[in-house]
């Protein structure tokens, strides 16, 4: 009978404590402010993610993880960093790192995009600053073998979605970037001149706003560049001003008359390099552009953002004014006092 009441008696105290732990391993816990972050480098064991954990206000203690752990020991902890920004249970967790839910910024560069806007991106994200980014950016080794003449890596960081962590170095991010780059130029499979192919596709993705008229503005440039016509693109006088730090949104008199190298309204050719990154579809019209006579083109009245192409001068005059009539009749319809229908009745409040 002594062995029966001992052994309820030892059951009562494992059911005890058994419940009393699933408690534990259940109850949401965090002693931290807003947020808090844990790095595990690879090789870290359980006991010292644990600490770790414990350390960080994560969980309560650290032989709640090592319980959970005993529990599952077959599922493999994951090494990275995570964050935690609201209370969970030890549990919740262990889960995550299971599962290797680590923290990662997402950096999403447009088409388009130059050195500046990523460098402010990745500020934006808190990463590092713009002009740490700037300062790798206009060094041009990491891109010397694919292109002897780049003044810079624009044009090689390639437009994408980054997922980095906290400790992303500007070095980092143009290394991720140029390789994407690199890949995408591979699959081109093109012996063309990649400088001038590069150059003349961010020109091409800076002034396209339609994916089908690609290879149509890339036949002008190229077109222009045969007989030696200057470009006359607007980006390259944005870009020449971008490098002096004078641009302010709006493009003046003296932009077009900078005697910059960028400025294809003062120099024929190329400019000496890329001024934004293009995506593949600008890429491709470099490379392949439309066979066509077009001279010329200007943006359509209509605001689908296509553009008139034109052969001539000419017509390209007609299509201008065309263009700048719609503008005026606009500004005018933005600018004209409201017309009240005959027979309405306006409302007027009072108070808030």
């Amino acid at each position: 009978m002594k062995f029966l009441r001992w052994l309820a008696v030892l059951v009562l105290l494992i059911v005890i404590v058994g419940g009393y732990v699933a408690y534990r391993l259940s109850q949401p816990y965090a002693t931290f402010d807003s947020e808090t972050f844990v790095d595990f480098a690879k090789g870290t064991t359980t006991m010292e993610m644990a600490r770790f954990l414990e350390r960080a206000g994560v969980i309560a203690h650290a032989w709640e993880f090592l319980a959970i752990r005993a529990l599952e020991p077959k599922r493999a902890l994951k090494a990275g960093e995570y964050q935690f920004n609201k209370p969970a249970s030890a549990f919740e967790v262990y889960d995550r790192i299971a599962r290797g839910d680590v923290f990662y910024h997402v950096l999403l560069i447009p088409e388009g995009s130059n050195m500046f806007d990523i460098g402010a991106a990745a500020e934006r994200l808190k990463l590092f600053s713009s002009a740490d980014f700037l300062q790798v950016a206009r060094d041009p080794s990491m891109i010397r073998d694919l292109d002897p003449a780049a003044p810079s890596l624009e044009g090689y960081l390639f437009p994408s979605s980054y997922r980095l962590d906290r400790h992303t170095t500007p070095s980092r991010l143009c290394r991720l970037m140029t390789s994407q780059f690199r890949e995408v130029w591979k699959q081109l499979n093109s012996n063309a001149n990649v400088h001038d192919a590069v150059t003349l596709a961010s020109l091409i993705e800076r002034e396209a706003r339609l994916s089908q008229e690609r290879p149509m503005m890339s036949s002008v440039f190229q077109n222009r560049l045969k007989i030696g016509m200057k470009l006359d693109c607007d980006p390259t006088t944005i870009y020449a001003a971008l490098l002096e730090n004078r641009y302010r949104g709006v493009i003046h008199q003296s932009d077009l008359a900078n005697e910059s190298a960028y400025n294809t309204y003062r120099h024929a050719g190329l400019p000496p390099g890329p001024i934004a990154n293009a995506g593949k579809d600008s890429l491709l019209a470099a490379l392949h552009p439309d066979e066509t006579g077009y001279l010329y083109f200007v943006l359509r009245p209509d605001g689908s953002g296509g553009h008139n192409f034109s052969r001539s001068i000419a017509e390209h005059q007609v299509a201008t004014a065309q263009f700048r009539r719609a503008n005026h009749r606009q500004e005018i319809e933005k600018s004209a006092p409201r017309r009240i229908p005959a027979g309405k009745k306006t409302r007027v409040r009072h108070g808030a």
